[in-house]
């Protein structure tokens, strides 16, 4: 999964909460047979509880989680690449990522919000409450023209999405 002259090609596979980010991640890494990071697992404790009470993260508290992406995706570029599940909802943020020169390409899981409102209803054991859904939208940045990236309609079956991310990657072929 080289990239033209950049190294390795890196993934970044976001969207708001309950869009499929992890699952599809995991999923294309595996496909792709590169390393997987879970975005999620580098929210500093202070982050996670913050979020589980109910309270959104600003800037300032995603600035470690972020500065921390920036390098493992720094890092992966530099080897066989990889596949990250982040939000990635501002533009800025996929900007951070960009400045790492890497060859980036990003899968953005595009989801209605009255179906992301009822996937985080009914999952269990995750840190982000159904109360924070609204500020996701209210902070989401899709894919601008001029970024490397695909929108891919979430709502799919699982297995569809992660076909058409797979051939957005690597080709029709795929």
């Amino acid at each position: 999964m080289a990239g033209p002259d950049r190294g390795a090609r890196v993934v970044v596979v976001m969207g708001v909460s309950a869009s499929g980010k992890s699952t599809v991640g995991a999923r294309l890494a595996q496909r792709l047979g590169v390393p997987f990071l879970e975005g999620d697992d580098l929210h500093p404790a202070a982050n996670r509880a913050k979020m589980a009470s109910g309270h959104p993260l600003d800037d300032a508290d995603r600035r470690p989680w972020l500065a921390a992406l920036t390098e493992w995706i720094r890092a992966a570029s530099g080897g066989q690449g990889g596949v990250a599940s982040c939000s990635a909802l501002k533009r800025a943020y996929r900007d951070q990522f960009r400045r790492t020169g890497a060859d980036l390409w990003f899968v953005y899981l595009a989801l209605d919000r009255a179906v992301a409102a009822d996937r985080i209803a009914h999952r269990k054991g995750h840190f982000m409450p159904p109360a924070l859904l609204d500020s996701q939208y209210a902070t989401l940045d899709p894919l601008h023209p001029d970024e490397q990236g695909v929108t891919i309609d979430a709502s799919r079956d699982t297995d569809q999405v992660v076909r058409a991310a797979l051939r957005s990657v690597c080709g029709p072929d795929r």
